[in-house]
């Protein structure tokens, strides 16, 4: 996908390793999404992969939009090993039009810290409700806006920046979050 690719690109520029990873829906090329199970046994496989390559650094988890969701599934359905931080990048609070906070349940039983990335125009995370969410979870919970952003991150030109921009954005509060959370492990 050009975004991950591009946000790939970015941590490395950062010198941040990331491992990319598809979930079987997408090797196939179906639009409809794996089952849960499926989909949460391709993230543990990810981390264990991740795990196995670098044993010695901090790993995060995450993804953007379903990515993200499923990760933090996982998560709560027994902790990924040797994570320390989920990222999500556009979290899927609701569908387009319904506005809910039930796809946030379990979000309030993940114990590690939690970084929500969001974009203001987001139509599948009404900002108050996200908002409320991550208000709710405490100091687990840290969410960024990135203005004018919409689920896929795209700014509109009017908003005076451009996509590149607004990534450079992100990529910077991700890697600021990133070694917040790392400082007090290495102490």
């Amino acid at each position: 996908h050009p975004f991950m690719d591009a946000i790939a690109t970015g941590l490395c520029e950062r010198n941040i390793a990331s491992l990319r990873y598809q979930f079987p829906y997408m090797e196939k090329g179906s639009r409809r999404p794996d089952p849960p199970s499926v989909a949460q046994a391709t993230v543990r496989a990810a981390v264990a992969a991740a795990r196995a390559r670098l044993p010695s650094i901090p790993l995060f988890a995450g993804g953007k939009s379903f990515g993200g969701r499923m990760t933090s599934q996982a998560q709560e359905t027994a902790s990924l090993p040797g994570v320390i931080g989920l990222i999500f990048l556009g979290f899927p609070l609701h569908p387009a039009g319904k506005p809910s906070v039930a796809r946030a349940d379990h979000l309030y039983r993940v114990e590690v810290p939690m970084l929500f990335v969001q974009g203001t125009r987001d139509a599948l995370a009404e900002a108050s409700l996200i908002q409320q969410v991550a208000s709710d979870m405490g100091r687990r919970a840290s969410l960024i806006w990135i203005a004018a952003a919409d689920h896929s991150f795209h700014v509109p030109m009017r908003s005076g920046r451009t996509d590149a921009q607004a990534r450079t954005e992100l990529l910077d509060v991700l890697v600021g979050w990133m070694d917040r959370i790392v400082a007090p492990q290495d102490t």
